[in-house]
């Protein structure tokens, strides 16, 4: 069977795609499947940890030119459209050279020429969008394709009932296998103090360093801190917490640029997460069942990190801070209020757990199967 997957070429797209296919193998060996050739269709990235992911799972990369559909004016937005052009062309051609027998689809501006055109040559379509409110390009996608699965059930909403499925986000198994010791061995931590790890996500993690920086000598009172803050922020904020901290509070802080294959320790470490709202980072936290604090990126697409941290918020799992009402007191209060109370921290684990869809990537994987042997 040939497979051809799309995305938008970051990790939010990549490592459910990912997730997914790890299941794909597993379906083709319980039927003696053993001709899987499995093609990822993309922008290029600057993230060679990306590629390796790929590489990792044998899934050949085959770049492909995209451009940004804005809803407002840009002198970026002819550059764009010509980007998109000459990106259906190269799919044209590439598509019809490996000729799928059906396409997978996590959205984003870099998968539409493969949408487009793999309609156009009536390969079906499946698309799987992870945000609570749906991106202008799965709208789009959602027009050609065969079956649409959401991970929010109010994402159901905007879409073609009669194609759609509720299935959850696919999520990496592999971060449950993140050791406690392992945590403690590479992070050198000191361990007789809760953790928190602190994400600031690709985009926006300044003002979340910022929020930290403020607090910290108040937080490694009580606290061990785990803060990943970009490879951008590392230097000034490693040279700000050499100059302010006293050597005992050093060794309960930990700063990072980016964590890597080792997310999954500090996930296994972790006592609260506190993290933007990005899909991707929200069922993991879940997945993991750890409770946690969601500091959603303002004025992203359709505020959809917004909606994401509230209805996800509903479970009870998590407590939702708005960037524009984050005070100092908050902060510190809302990090207290759950890690001060081992009740709060076992519902919020348990309702955590309560949200998380341990079995998306399988369902979804075994839909590609389906629509991919008609």
């Amino acid at each position: 069977m040939r497979i051809a997957l799309t995305g938008g070429g970051t990790g939010g797209h990549l490592f459910p795609l990912i997730a997914v296919v790890k299941q794909l193998k597993n379906i083709a060996l319980e039927r003696g499947i053993y001709d899987l050739d499995i093609r990822f269709y993309g922008p290029k990235t600057k993230d060679e940890f990306l590629y390796a992911a790929l590489a990792e799972e044998n899934i050949k990369f085959e770049p492909i030119m995209s451009g940004k559909l804005r809803r407002y004016f840009s002198f970026q937005n002819p550059i764009d459209l010509i980007k998109l052009i000459i990106g259906l062309f190269q799919a044209q051609w590439k598509l019809f050279r490996f000729m799928p027998d059906i396409i997978f689809s996590k959205g984003g501006y870099g998968s539409l020429p493969i949408v487009v055109i793999g309609w156009l040559f009536k390969i079906p379509i499946i698309i799987h969008e992870s945000d609570s409110i749906p991106g202008l390009i799965n709208k789009i996608s959602s027009k050609f394709a065969k079956k649409i699965a959401v991970a929010f059930p109010s994402a159901s909403k905007y879409f073609n009932e009669s194609k759609m499925a509720i299935l959850g986000n696919p999520t990496r198994e592999n971060l449950k296998e993140g050791s406690i010791d392992e945590a403690k061995r590479i992070f050198s931590l000191k361990g007789d103090k809760p953790l928190i790890l602190i994400l600031g996500g690709s985009q926006g993690a300044r003002a979340i360093n910022d929020l930290v920086m403020t607090t910290l000598e108040d937080i490694l009172l009580r606290y061990e801190i785990i803060l990943v803050c970009g490879e951008k922020n590392y230097k000034d904020l490693y040279n700000e917490s050499e100059a302010r901290l006293k050597s005992d509070q050093k060794s309960y802080f930990h700063l990072l640029p980016f964590l890597g294959e080792n997310l999954k320790h500090a996930y296994a470490g972790a006592n609260l997460i506190i993290s933007r709202a990005g899909a991707g980072s929200i069922f993991e936290i879940a997945y993991l069942a750890k409770p946690s604090i969601l500091i959603p990126l303002p004025n992203s697409a359709q505020d959809h990190q917004l909606e994401n941290a509230y209805e996800y918020s509903k479970f009870g799992a998590t407590i939702v801070m708005e960037q524009q009402n984050m005070t100092p007191h908050l902060f510190l209060n809302n990090i207290a209020h759950i890690l001060n109370d081992k009740t709060i921290i076992i519902k919020m684990s348990a309702d955590a757990e309560k949200f998380a869809t341990p079995q998306a990537a399988r369902k979804i994987a075994e839909e590609v199967f389906y629509f991919g042997e008609l």
